[in-house]
């Protein structure tokens, strides 16, 4: 069976390290601070991690909530691992504003909103640039 996070990126690395990436995704304007901590190995469960490898992961995935807060002030970082579509360790970190298309609800909810001007040029500073925040924070990190 194929496994679209072992078959490609899923979205702009902006981090690789040994074991994981980080990648903001690509396929949904309307959270554009939306990114995902993937562990390279094809690995179900958290628990199924060696210790050390739960710390780090976990690690990064506080690295790139903490980065994300400090750039954006969001209203709200969620941060979650789901894994129902895709079942391969990955963690979802998206940052989330009370002026979003779908908020208070999660992103997969019904929108509330229309969102004018566009999400990404509501941000408080470029894609390229929030990228570089989330890439140094990483960094330091580790």
């Amino acid at each position: 069976m194929s496994c679209p996070l072992c078959d490609e990126d899923g979205g702009l690395v902006v981090h690789r390290e040994k074991g994981l990436r980080v990648v903001r995704v690509l396929d949904d304007a309307n959270f554009p601070a939306f990114y995902r901590v993937v562990w390279d190995a094809h690995v179900t469960e958290f628990s199924d991690l060696a210790a050390a490898d739960r710390h780090r992961l976990i690690d990064r995935v506080a690295a790139v909530e903490a980065a994300l807060r400090q750039a954006l002030q969001p209203t709200k970082v969620n941060v979650a691992s789901l894994g129902n579509m895709v079942a391969h360790q990955h963690w979802h970190v998206i940052a989330r504003f009370d002026w979003d298309s779908h908020y208070p609800g999660p992103i997969w909810a019904t929108p509330q909103r229309t969102v004018q001007p566009p999400p990404a040029e509501r941000l408080a500073l470029s894609l390229t640039a929030l990228d570089e925040r989330v890439r140094q924070a990483l960094i330091a990190s580790a």
